[in-house]
């Protein structure tokens, strides 16, 4: 996949993010009917907070020489960042603007400073493509948890 498809999909991602919650009631959002995993609204405030991560994340690698990455725990960020009082427009509104933000940079650079990388505090030595892959597959991946959510409560 080239690098300028690898930006679209990724600014695309929260389009598809607002297309899998579409027509969802307050209730269904709030609802967490796979025991032991998140609600939806759980899920979206983690994606709003994992955004600006990766856009940071991102940005260390295009400026700096191999800078440090510093990874987090969701459970932690769930358990402190009051997921149950946000507001669900805010949450999509933000990570449409990081990643349009994030795009925008992205689009200026030469293909070759996509190989440029950080060293994450876990996962070693990671490039500028393979965080972008990451970040653009995040959406899709809890897109999958939102759909299986949404058939779970209306089979109820």
């Amino acid at each position: 996949m080239s690098i300028s498809t690898l930006i679209d999909d990724y600014v695309a991602g929260p389009g598809q993010l607002r297309e899998a919650i579409a027509g969802m009631s307050p209730e269904q959002i709030d609802a967490a009917p796979v025991a032991g995993k998140w609600s939806t609204r759980q899920v979206i405030c983690h994606i709003a907070d994992f955004e600006p991560v990766y856009a940071d994340r991102m940005k260390r690698v295009v400026c700096e020489e191999n800078p440090p990455l510093r990874g987090g725990d969701p459970d932690q960020f769930a358990a402190a960042l009051a997921y149950n009082a946000r507001d669900i427009e805010e949450e999509l509104a933000l990570i449409e603007a990081v990643r349009n933000h994030t795009a925008r940079i992205l689009r200026t650079l030469p293909d070759p400073a996509f190989a440029r990388t950080g060293t994450h505090s876990v996962d070693g030595a990671l490039s500028l493509e393979t965080l972008l892959q990451r970040i653009t597959g995040h959406i899709p991946h809890h897109a999958r948890f939102i759909e299986e959510k949404r058939r779970m409560l209306e089979s109820a």
